[in-house]
């Protein structure tokens, strides 16, 4: 037997703890029964508590009735690869250039290493999770962007419906950037592109970016120029504007081509802030950089509600 006076010192509960639950109520019902694609990446999936913090933040989104779908990357680890064999790592314009043998890096470290590391964290909470790369199904087609990036490529096509099965079957899918090419070879595809395109393809309402930095900073020199929100058009003018850095134009890019697609919503958040998910998601105030569509709700391309979910939004 325990006491109320051992495990309650103060002699009271934590009803400030019991208020943040009461207010993202509102934000629940409007997401319940929702797909919301998350683009993982940065320091968040290299540091294990960061990652062990985020795979436990979508487990209660999917537990509150999200239908969450991972994208990830692995920049660090496959560079880390590349060292290691002794293959050069070069970008050109933010893109990692891919060889033939570089490819097999990439598809070991994203398909083998990080998909299955980032599986097994979300099923320590219950067989919840499917690991996934574009090869698989044909989920992911694509076709050489350039010659002089090797292997990157360029999304051709998504089957949607695939992710959509597994969505449907209460699946987290969880997404290597990883495609298989027009020739039958394998294709290294930028995860931020990939996101953008899946959250279209699957009638995602919002995408969130997860990335090293706390948004979108028109001067990344200048730290008061961080912005809080933005409406699609003004995105698509940065972006043809050609005067952000190499690494968020993907991102921005990929808001603008999800948003043109049906998607609401698009945030580019810090990955590293503690439950920067939930806050973002599940608060007024957010975390992060918004991109809105500006349309109005009930338009755009939805997930199909679950019957529980509907029943929230009946009296709306």
């Amino acid at each position: 037997m325990r006491f109320s006076k051992d495990t309650r010192p103060n002699g009271v509960t934590d009803s400030k703890s019991a208020q943040l639950l009461v207010e993202a109520l509102p934000w629940i019902k409007n997401i319940t029964g929702k797909t919301v694609v998350i683009k993982y990446g940065g320091a968040a999936m290299v540091d294990p508590k960061l990652r062990a913090d985020v795979m436990s933040d979508i487990v209660l989104l999917k537990t509150a009735g999200v239908n969450p779908v991972i994208i990830h990357g692995g920049g660090k680890d496959i560079s880390k690869a590349m060292d290691e064999a002794g293959i050069p790592v070069e970008f050109k314009d933010g893109q990692r250039v891919t060889s033939d043998e570089g490819m097999e890096i990439v598809r070991t470290i994203l398909a083998g290493k990080v998909n299955q590391e980032l599986v097994r964290a979300l099923n320590e909470h219950g067989n919840i999770a499917v690991g996934v790369s574009g090869i698989d199904g044909g989920v992911i087609i694509a076709e050489p962007a350039s010659p002089d990036l090797g292997r990157v490529g360029r999304i051709k096509r998504i089957n949607g419906a695939l992710l959509q099965d597994l969505i449907d079957a209460d699946y987290i899918p969880v997404i290597a950037s990883v495609a298989i090419g027009n020739d039958g070879g394998y294709c290294n595809v930028n995860a931020d592109v990939v996101a953008g395109q899946i959250a279209a393809a699957t009638g995602a309402t919002k995408i969130l970016f997860l990335t090293d930095v706390d948004g979108l900073y028109l001067d990344f020199d200048d730290k008061d120029t961080l912005v809080s929100q933005l409406t699609l058009e003004e995105a698509r003018e940065l972006v043809e504007g050609g005067t952000l850095s190499s690494g968020m134009i993907p991102k921005l890019k990929s808001c603008v081509e999800a948003l043109d697609g049906g998607v609401q919503s698009a945030y580019i958040i810090n990955g590293t802030i503690p439950h920067a998910i939930l806050l973002e998601m599940l608060t007024e105030s957010g975390v992060g950089t918004a991109v809105y569509a500006e349309v109005s709700e009930g338009d755009g391309a939805h997930a199909p509600l679950g019957n529980f979910a509907s029943k929230l939004l009946e009296n709306k």
